[in-house]
């Protein structure tokens, strides 16, 4: 299993319509194959920033998702709104 971590750190002006596009496009993530589940983190001191936490089958069903049209489309929406650079990434839970 892959979890993958998205921190996104937003325009003040652009924070509510993000949250809006997250409602819409949340369901259909999880409806990619090899999606477990998608959650939104919401930054305790900064008010505009997001971290999206996602679990993954495989890191091949976490690039395939990467690669489709819809993330495509959705990523290039969301970078818009951006007031920083994001941070990604991936983890695998440690076993003992």
């Amino acid at each position: 299993m892959i979890i993958r971590l998205v921190k996104m750190t937003f325009k003040p002006e652009e924070s509510a319509r993000f949250l809006s596009l997250y409602q819409a496009v949340q369901p259909k993530i999880l409806l990619f194959p090899g999606c477990l589940s998608v959650d939104l983190l919401h930054e305790v001191l900064d008010e505009h920033a997001y971290t999206t936490y996602s679990r993954w089958q495989s890191h091949e069903a976490l690039e395939a998702y990467r690669q489709s049209d819809f993330f495509k489309a959705t990523w290039s929406e969301v970078r818009q709104m951006l007031r920083t650079k994001t941070l990604a990434v991936s983890y695998r839970k440690v076993e003992f």
